[in-house]
């Protein structure tokens, strides 16, 4: 897989220890040096799609978002030394492109009979096991019915793992709007599997 005709991906290679910024900045000049972040973020990405849209479009999407990054690395700001929150914003707008896709696939899900243990603490918790576990049930008819904006920040949270600075910055939104779209994402899917306590799942990285 190739970024760009002149950037060969070099997977799996170990990169130094240096910032993706760093690499950013060289690729300038030496676009070669962008495939560190092939190296470093792929997987995730791929994953994080798999998880909204199957496997089948998973792999072009991690694709054309690391192509996408390659073509506007000049406008990245290289005082944000880390790049996934701007590799899933990217990601996310591509998941953009297939809302119904996306929203056939949880309603698919909702109706395999392997409904999500309410053993467990529910919302956050229930959203990010599902990433490992797969979708099932209430859950996905959840996901589902929130509107895009809402299941966006749930699932960067949740799934791609960013903490609310990190999700606004890959929403382009203020974090007061992360917060906002959080609570109410939250708050529905704790309705919908039948759960009254919030959890705190994701408040011990989620700081500011």
């Amino acid at each position: 897989m190739t970024v760009d005709p002149g950037v060969p991906l070099r997977t799996g290679q170990r990169t130094c220890d240096k910032s993706d910024a760093w690499y950013i900045e060289r690729s300038r000049d030496e676009p070669e040096q962008f495939a560190a972040l092939f190296d470093r973020h792929a997987d995730a990405v791929y994953r994080y799609a798999a998880r909204r849209l199957g496997p089948e479009a998973a792999e072009d999407l991690m694709s054309d978002t690391f192509t996408t990054a390659f073509q506007q690395r000049h406008r990245y700001d290289l005082a944000r030394a880390d790049a996934r929150p701007w590799l899933f914003g990217i990601a996310t707008n591509l998941v953009g492109r297939h809302r119904r896709a996306e929203a056939r696939r949880f309603k698919a899900l909702a109706k395999v009979p392997a409904p999500v243990p309410h053993d467990e603490p529910v919302a956050d918790l229930a959203v990010a096991r599902a990433g490992a576990e797969g979708l099932r049930g209430d859950l996905a008819a959840a996901l589902a019915r929130l509107s895009a904006r809402h299941r966006d920040v749930v699932l960067l949270v949740a799934w791609a793992d960013l903490n609310y600075e990190e999700a606004a910055q890959a929403l382009g939104v203020p974090v007061g709007t992360v917060r906002s779209r959080l609570h109410r994402a939250r708050s529905t899917l704790r309705e919908a599997l039948g759960g009254s306590d919030p959890t705190a799942f994701q408040e011990a990285h989620a700081h500011e």
